[in-house]
């Protein structure tokens, strides 16, 4: 392909020092190679510009970015280099967007749940599916490993290109709202975009909930988003009215709502109500915020022309990755791994189980290190007014010291209550929590969920609760 074909795909974009040919995309100077296009995003830490020179040594045939790169090779300079990228990506993986059914799935919490729940009611009625987010991505018989939520341009428009020439009709996916902030899906145009929820998370990059909600705000409008799917219970919702758009809710009336029939700790049976036409849905997940996660994706689908049927078996075979997922029973107490990580994570998780726990309900958590540091003693104070008990323990340190970070939560905590132990080793704070279990009792491990991986200064160690948990149980 040759850069000035490119040129045209971004506003505002000049050629310098003539056109050139390329063969593939690279954002890595440290692994560029002949033919390669070479991008210099300026980033939170270094600035790409300066490895220009690298990647051409290494035989790049030209570069995209925002100013002169100092080098010999033809460059496309552009306005930002971070929307270039997106576009760039699209237009050489031949627009895959433009061929395929797009559902971005935005909101602190729940996007993992409802793309899988929308993946199984595709797959339900018979219409080609693929889904992209935390936990990898799948179309037809191909599992991708979990990278991003939302996959850099290069890599995200590569895996649609493939998914579509695959013969993928639709495509569910996590849209973060880094990914939204940073462009990533800059040139699509979702037929519909999800809203979950916004609660406190990702304050280390944005700043202000101001900022991070402004950048969810970006899907649900006309330029990036036919249609919108908003969470009538979320008052976030409300700032989101530039498209045309249909509610959902359990608390707050609806377009589209459920009765909840019967819980228990494993599952729900709710009525939906989906503007008028019902499904008899039986879900294999607890607590009213997974109701909420089937009616958003039940909601989305219906829109779509998919049967009530179809939506109701789908959502039946819904199974999510540490989701609130029961792993164990030890001594006549109950399991659970789940992926809350933020202070409203851990008070809906925490929230779900409670009304089953016949007797002391202990939760076992850290926060990660290098990231938002504000929500530290939040979580410690959640946990401490929703649990009977917590294990504060280490989660993905990164550069930091796990016992400062333990110490935060903990700050959180002593304001309600003394009712805590710290471990730092999340193995030893595991078998410490299962030692504690009764007749009755539920433990409740979040914030890894189905993660596979531990990671410490800078090292990514294989760690996974649910193996953790089995392995504990079999060898006391």
């Amino acid at each position: 392909m040759k850069l000035s074909e490119l040129a045209k795909e971004v506003k505002g974009a000049k050629l310098l020092g003539g056109d050139a040919e390329f063969s593939s995309l690279c954002t890595d100077s440290r692994v560029a190679g002949k033919g390669d296009l070479f991008f210099c995003i300026p980033g939170t830490r270094t600035d790409a510009h300066l490895f220009a020179s690298e990647a051409e040594e290494r035989g790049a045939a030209a570069v995209v970015c925002e100013r002169d790169a100092g080098v010999s090779l033809p460059q496309l300079v552009v306005p930002d280099a971070r929307e270039g990228m997106a576009r760039v990506a699209a237009a050489f993986y031949r627009h895959p967007e433009r061929r395929l059914k797009l559902i971005g799935v935005t909101g602190t919490n729940g996007k993992t749940t409802v793309t899988h729940m929308l993946y199984e009611i595709f797959t339900a009625a018979k219409r080609p599916a693929g889904r992209i987010g935390t936990l990898g991505a799948r179309y037809g018989q191909t599992f991708v490993s979990p990278g991003l939520t939302t996959p850099d341009p290069v890599a995200l428009f590569s895996l649609l290109s493939d998914m579509a020439d695959a013969g993928t009709e639709y495509v569910v996916m996590e849209v973060s709202a880094h990914a939204l902030a940073l462009r990533k899906t800059e040139p699509i145009l979702f037929d519909l975009g999800v809203f979950t929820n916004l609660t406190q998370d990702h304050l280390d990059f944005f700043g202000d909930m101001e900022k991070y909600g402004a950048a969810k705000k970006l899907l649900f409008t006309r330029r990036h988003c036919r249609e919108g799917i908003l969470n009538a219970d979320d008052p976030f919702s409300r700032e989101l009215g530039e498209i045309p758009f249909t509610t959902y809710g359990i608390e707050t009336p609806a377009d589209c709502f459920a009765i909840v029939e019967e819980e228990t700790l494993y599952g729900t049976r709710m009525l939906l109500n989906l503007e008028d036409e019902l499904a008899e849905v039986r879900l294999n997940m607890t607590g009213r915020y997974n109701v909420g996660n089937a009616l958003a994706a039940a909601t989305a689908a219906h829109k779509l022309g998919v049967s009530c049927e179809a939506i109701a078996e789908g959502l039946g075979n819904t199974r999510v990755d540490g989701r609130l997922e029961h792993v164990a029973t030890y001594r006549g107490g109950e399991v659970f791994v789940d992926f809350a990580h933020t202070p409203d994570g851990i008070v809906k998780a925490l929230g779900a189980v409670r009304p089953h726990c016949k007797g002391k309900l202990t939760i076992l958590f850290g926060c990660g290190g290098d990231r938002d540091r504000k929500k530290r003693p939040l979580m410690g104070e959640a946990a401490a007014r929703h649990a009977d008990f917590t294990v504060i323990t280490s989660d993905n340190p990164r550069y930091e010291d796990p016992a400062a970070i333990i110490s935060e939560i903990a700050e959180g905590f002593a304001k309600v209550s003394q009712n805590y132990v710290a471990i730092e080793d999340r193995d030893e704070a595991t078998k410490y929590a299962l030692g504690l279990l009764g007749e009755g009792d539920v433990l409740l491990i979040a914030g890894k969920g189905g993660e596979t991986e531990q990671e410490i200064m800078g090292i990514k160690y294989s760690y996974n609760d649910k193996t953790i948990v089995k392995s504990l149980l079999e060898n006391p």
